[in-house]
């Protein structure tokens, strides 16, 4: 029994010879785990501030100049092709012979077939715009043209400029030749604006043409009416 008392009197003693050492001995500072020092550098550095955002003033800016381009662009086409139609329309007035200040009808007629002479681009099958006049007729298909259908579109049909002229065939015979001016597609998908240009420029064609046979029926006249005749 007293062995078992020594004993432990002797692990006791070890024991408070082991705690006192380790008080004598410098306590090594704790070292901050990872999280901690995150969270420590986060709380004392000052907050980062958030870039200013500025309108993108370039972007507008291009987008503006491209805007004003285009319309710079539109209207000097514009102001191009006015000057264009009208060179044309004075072509045809020196080519036919007409006053406009005598036939001011006839003449704003023509500078209207000019215009559209380039807008429907029938410049690029006629070259020269005087030669309009040499064909016999004119007529558009997939349109109505007639007083009873008059501008009906004709379905599954093809608009055209039909110009007809006669040519004499392999035996001297004259044989009527059809020539297409203009194409633009199917008469149900053409745009309504399109189409009545189409019909204003045959139309302005046949006025023009008409005023030609009566100016061809009037010299015919000149040479049978007596010298005494008023007419």
């Amino acid at each position: 029994m007293s062995d078992t008392l020594d004993r432990l009197k002797a692990l006791g003693s070890k024991l408070d010879v082991k705690l006192s050492e380790k008080k004598k001995k410098p306590t090594r500072p704790k070292q901050p785990s990872l999280i901690e020092e995150v969270e420590k550098s986060d709380v004392s550095a000052e907050p980062a501030q958030k870039p200013e955002r500025k309108p993108v003033k370039l972007k507008q800016s291009t987008e503006e100049t491209r805007s004003a381009a285009l319309k710079e662009g539109d209207t000097a086409a514009s102001a191009e092709s006015s000057e264009e139609s009208r060179r044309l329309g004075q072509i045809l007035l020196h080519h036919l012979g007409i006053d406009s200040s005598a036939e001011p009808v006839r003449a704003q007629n023509l500078l209207r077939l000019a215009e559209l002479f380039l807008q429907l681009e029938i410049n690029k099958k006629v070259e020269n715009i005087e030669d309009l006049f040499i064909y016999k007729a004119m007529n558009i298909s997939g349109i109505g043209l007639k007083e009873e259908d008059f501008g009906e579109i004709r379905e599954g049909k093809y608009v055209q400029v039909i110009a007809i002229t006669y040519e004499p065939d392999k035996n001297g015979k004259k044989k009527a030749k059809n020539i297409s001016l203009g194409y633009f597609g199917k008469a149900e998908t053409l745009e309504p604006a399109r189409k009545n240009k189409v019909i204003e420029f045959v139309l302005r064609w046949r006025y023009e043409k008409a005023f030609q046979n009566l100016e061809h029926y009037r010299l015919l006249l000149e040479k049978v009416r007596p010298k005494e005749s008023l007419f």
